[in-house]
This record gives C-alpha cells, sequence and structure tokens, in this order.
C-alpha cells in the first residue's frame, strides 16, 4: 500500500516539475522526458539485470510492432500533459485522468467483449452526460480531458496485449522514440534554441536531467505495488493523482473552477463512486 500510495503520490505531483520548466516548448520537454528516460532505464535494467528480455523482444517483430503503437499513443498523452499544465488547463487534466478509469471499461466492452455491469453501465452514461453538459453550457468540448483519457485507454488496450513486463516495455517504448527525440535536439541545437548546456552551468540543465527520474520512479513504485497487491486494491488509489492534481490547479495555480465545471466533475465523481462501491461488494 505504501508504494502504491507513493506511485500515484508521484504522479500528482509531477505537475510542479512540469510548471518549473513551463518557459520552454512542450516539444524540448518531451525531449529530454525521453532521451533521459531511456538512459535512467538502461541503468535500472543492466542493475536488475533484465536486459536480455530487451533482446528477446527486440527480435519479435509483432511485438516491437505494437510497442511502436504504444510508444506513439503514451508520447502524444505526455505532450498533451506538458501542454496542458504550461498552458493553465491542469483541471481539465485532472478530468481526464478522473473519466479514464470509466473509459476503460467501456473498451472492455468494445474491444474485449468484457460485459460491464449494470453501474458500469450507468457509470459510462454519467462520463456521456458530463462530456453533454459541458459540450451545451461552455460552448466547447472538453478536448484536452478527452484526448488524455482516450490516449491512456488505448495505450493500456495495446499493452495489455503484449505481454512484455513495465519497466522493459517502457524502456522499449522510449528507445524507439529515441532517435526522433536526438533529431529534434540536434536541430534545436543547430538552431541555438536548445535550454540544455553541456557545461551543466545552469538550474534549466539539471532540471531537464531529473525527466528520467521523474518518469521511472513512480512507475518503479506502481510495479512494486502491482507485484503484492490486488489490481482491484490498487485501482482505489487511482483517483489520488487527479485529486492532487486538482488541488494543485486550485489551491496552488489559481486556476478558475467555474461552476459548469463543478457540475461536469460532480457528474463523473458519481459516476467513479457507484463504480467503486459496486467493485467493494463484489470483492467482498
Amino acid at each position: 500500500m505504501f508504494y502504491a500510495l507513493s506511485a500515484f503520490t508521484l504522479w500528482g505531483l509531477a505537475p510542479i516539475y512540469f510548471k518549473t520548466l513551463g518557459t520552454l516548448p512542450p516539444g524540448e520537454i518531451l525531449l529530454h522526458r525521453i532521451v533521459w528516460s531511456v538512459v535512467f532505464l538502461f541503468l535500472l535494467l543492466a542493475f536488475k539485470r533484465q536486459l536480455r528480455t530487451i533482446s528477446r523482444v527486440l527480435l519479435n517483430k509483432k511485438i516491437l510492432m505494437m510497442l511502436m503503437v504504444s510508444s506513439c499513443l503514451i508520447a502524444t498523452n505526455w505532450l498533451i500533459f506538458i501542454w496542458a499544465i504550461n498552458n493553465n488547463m491542469l483541471i481539465e487534466a485532472s478530468l481526464g485522468y478522473y473519466i479514464n478509469p470509466l473509459i476503460n471499461i467501456l473498451f472492455g466492452f468494445l474491444f474485449l467483449k468484457e460485459t460491464p455491469t449494470k453501474m458500469q453501465g450507468i457509470g459510462i452514461g454519467l462520463v456521456f452526460c458530463a462530456v453533454g453538459f459541458e459540450i451545451y453550457t461552455l460552448g466547447s468540448l472538453p478536448a484536452v480531458a478527452l484526448a488524455l483519457a482516450f490516449l491512456f485507454a488505448f495505450y493500456g488496450l495495446v499493452r495489455k496485449k503484449v505481454h512484455v513486463p513495465s519497466l522493459p516495455g517502457l524502456y522499449i517504448e522510449t528507445l524507439l522514440l529515441f532517435p526522433l527525440a536526438l533529431l529534434y535536439w540536434g536541430y534545436l541545437i543547430f538552431q541555438a534554441n536548445s535550454a540544455f548546456s553541456f557545461s551543466f552551468d545552469t538550474p534549466i540543465t539539471w532540471l531537464l536531467l531529473l525527466a528520467g527520474p521523474v518518469t521511472v520512479a513512480p512507475l518503479l513504485a506502481f510495479t512494486s505495488a502491482a507485484s503484492r497487491l490486488r489490481l482491484s486494491t490498487i485501482g482505489y488509489f487511482q483517483y489520488l493523482a487527479p485529486s492532487i492534481n486538482l488541488l494543485l490547479a486550485v489551491f496552488v495555480y489559481n486556476e478558475p473552477l467555474l461552476q459548469g465545471k463543478i457540475i461536469t466533475f460532480s457528474l463523473i465523481w458519481m459516476a467513479l463512486l457507484l463504480v467503486s462501491i459496486e467493485s467493494y461488494a463484489r470483492k467482498k
């Protein structure tokens, strides 16, 4: 439970790190997240003696193609999340991660032939009501929230079909993105627009180096929790991250929480409460 608490707390506090880098373009932050994740994960896998898993996966074309798809999904998810944070849309980003568990249930029905329970069906219906209400009252689609929710749901769906452990899987995903990240970095250096200093004499350089641990540390805690707890138990912890995001947005970064947004959140929270109560009752 300590590992689960650590993982979702770290994910919840991640916007503080990305806000600190708010002067940089989201693409530049993303490239460093990819580059330093590759370096950090390589050292970690070498220490844990799991590098042989990598070579086996790289020789399997089918798995490699699936991981190429998942790498594109997670990179797009990261980019939108970073963009949302640095454009004062953390409230909407947190909404996306509240919606995500319910989209997972919908995808289980659509793609994995998992029949939703009555409460799960009501929960999915409430999501559509919440989105419809926001379009009607605010006159706009919550595009960031929906993009984050659906991208992460598709990512989970792809990874569910690829039987590769989380850390080696993430390493291969970032490794596939590594050449593009290096090309973009080279372009920024050529244009004299790179914030990273190879003399390591600026605070922003050290902050960018932290992108690897910031990405990998919560995943390490999550995998440690997943190996010790039931997934249904971990499911209750996953609401912690968007809750911390929401509190940061309102009380630290002073993002306005409009009345229409409060009703949207209330509908989503109601859906999550119904699904959670039913899940707990079935577990009992």
